[in-house]
């Protein structure tokens, strides 16, 4: 069974099935904050859909990251995931650079994750 939540006409935020959770794109909600600011912004956003749904960072197992500019924004951008991500157990990432849907979102992340509660 695919169970679906946040369903809009265009997308669901979050889909499950077979115990996996596929989370939509996440954007910083307050686009005025630099790359450091915007990904603690975005990452404060998963965590809360992560409680909602029965997992932690924890559980991750994929996260695509989508930076406007890659080349001034990746250090900056490492420095906050890295002190966030799991230590124990980090997801498989991907990193590209990507036109994003407004000029001011510096940041998009994608998370697949495993539900564990």
């Amino acid at each position: 069974m695919i169970e679906r939540k946040e369903i809009s006409t265009r997308m669901s935020k979050i889909v499950q099935h077979n115990g996996v959770i596929y989370f939509a794109g996440i954007v910083p909600r307050d686009k005025t904050l630099d790359v450091k600011g915007q990904t603690l912004d975005v990452l404060e956003i998963a965590h809360d859909l992560f409680e909602k749904v029965g997992t932690t960072k924890e559980y991750l197992l994929r996260a695509e990251i989508y930076l406007k500019d890659i080349d001034r924004d990746f250090k900056a951008f490492n420095e906050v995931y890295d002190a966030w991500v799991s230590k124990e157990n980090p997801p498989a990432r991907a990193c590209v650079e990507a036109s994003m849907s407004t000029p001011q979102t510096l940041v998009e992340i994608v998370f697949t994750a495993v539900k564990v509660v």
